[in-house]
Parts: structure tokens; sequence; C-alpha cells
């Protein structure tokens, strides 16, 4: 039961952390820019992308032409003068106003990864500066095998990859440690 209400706890500063971060303080938003001409954009949308929702990255090589010599030279010719895009796709769109749905699953991401962190942070021999390495050290992993590689391969901007660093390691920190103090009080007490 500890842990669960340790992750509950955990879920709540992180959630609370993240709309700090990207309400108030913009941390969501480094390198990223409005369109110059957005209904130009968006009206080309369909017919470049068709009707099936999801990622496109443009210019594309596909994986099956990755053998083929003559088009991997045609790809790297053409990749290297045009733009880049790394888009994700709704066809039908989805109206980003209503936030019910996306709030309520940011905050059940948040404390099912609680629930991770928690769980290891209940490990037996761990005091408070412990489990806070192990909440900084998990911040930094979660950025590491994530937002590096959509940095590295889908060129994502360096500005948005550091302000998710301080994002994740900020927010792991201040819910570590409440998990901390939550599952160290219950240990002191039983330890009377």
């Amino acid at each position: 039961m500890r842990i669960l209400i340790a992750a509950l706890i955990g879920g709540i500063v992180m959630f609370i952390w993240g709309a700090i971060a990207h309400m108030a303080l913009g941390l969501g938003n480094p390198g990223i820019h409005p369109p110059a001409h957005e209904d130009a954009v968006l009206s080309s949308l369909h017919e470049g992308l068709g009707n099936e929702p999801g990622v496109y990255i443009l210019p594309w090589l596909g994986p099956d032409a990755m053998h083929d010599q003559a088009a991997v030279k045609a790809y790297g010719a053409k990749a290297s003068t045009a733009p880049y895009a790394w888009v994700v796709y709704l066809p039908q769109g989805e109206d980003m106003t209503r936030m019910g749905r996306p709030l309520v699953m940011q905050w059940v991401s948040d404390t099912l990864a609680a629930l991770v962190l928690a769980a290891l942070m209940s490990l037996p021999g761990l005091g408070l500066g412990r489990r806070l390495a192990l909440a900084g050290a998990a911040a930094i992993f979660a950025w590491l095998s994530t937002m590096v590689p959509y940095w590295n391969w889908y060129r994502f901007p360096a500005s948005f990859t550091v302000a998710a660093l301080a994002e994740q390691v900020i927010g792991w920190l201040l819910a570590g440690a409440a998990m901390a103090w939550w599952i160290g009080r219950l240990e002191r007490r039983s330890a009377l």
C-alpha cells in the first residue's frame, strides 16, 4: 500500500510540475515555431500524405530501398538539399482545445511512471539521498533513451531536447523527494 500511495503522490507532483513547466515556464515550446503559411501547408497535407494517420518523414527512404544503391544515392542528393519534416499526421484533425482526455492520460502516465520509481525507491537499505539519486538517474535514463534518439535520428531541435531534460530531471527530483519522504516516513514509523 505504501508504494501505491507513494506513486499517487509522485504522479500528482509530476503532473503539477508538468503544468507549470509547460504553461508557466514554456519548457514544452523551445524549437517549436508557427508555420509561415499554415493554410497552404494544411491544404497540401491530404494530397501529399493521403488518409492514413501516422508519422511521416520527408524526404522518405523506405527500408526496402536501403539495399538499392541507386535509390540511396538519389535519396542522399535529395535529402541534402530538400527540407526535412517529421510530421505527426491526423487526416481527420482533432480539436486540441479539448484537454480532458489528454490531461487524464498524462496523469495516468505520470502515476504509472511514479509507480515504477516508487517500487525501486522502496528497496531495502535506501536512504533519502539514494532515493533522490535514483529519481534523478531514472529521469536521465528516460531522457537518454527517448529524447536523445529523437534529436539524433528525427532531428528534433536541440533546444527542445535540452528543455525536455530540464523538465524531466526537475520534475522527477520533485516527485522523487515527495515519494522518498512518504516511503521514509513509513519506514521510520515501523522502526519505532
